[in-house]
């Protein structure tokens, strides 16, 4: 129900917009599922689905997708059927960029020293 209507508006409102209906709805899932979970630590997967309107089953494969591939930082606990938000650390972070900044660096270098001493 809920991606139909999303759809309905998209094409309706834009007439070279069928062309990236699924992509656009795709996107503002993501969107609103992580508006949800910014709002709170942890909730159930029922809760979820009650919210949105649409089926447990359908937001377990959904939210399994978008976490897999990164649009989501989230946790799905199957068997009590909660799903965990864990935010990333910015300290965290900026030290995986420095760590992977400075492991491409050393393997110019070392590329770099091959060239030279030949």
């Amino acid at each position: 129900w809920y991606q139909r209507r999303v759809r309905e508006a998209v094409v309706s409102t834009q007439s070279t917009g069928a062309l990236h209906t699924h992509h656009y709805v795709r996107e503002m899932r993501v969107r609103a599922y992580a508006q949800l979970l910014e709002s709170y630590s942890s909730l159930t997967v029922t809760y979820m689905a009650n919210s949105f309107g649409v089926s447990e089953k359908f937001i377990d494969t959904e939210l399994s997708r978008f976490i897999t591939t990164g649009a989501l930082n989230a946790k799905i606990d199957k068997v009590g059927g909660i799903i965990q938000t864990n935010r990333p650390d910015k300290k965290n972070w900026q030290y995986q960029a420095v760590i992977k900044q400075g492991d491409l660096l050393l393997n110019r270098i070392q590329k770099l020293s091959r060239v030279i001493t030949i």
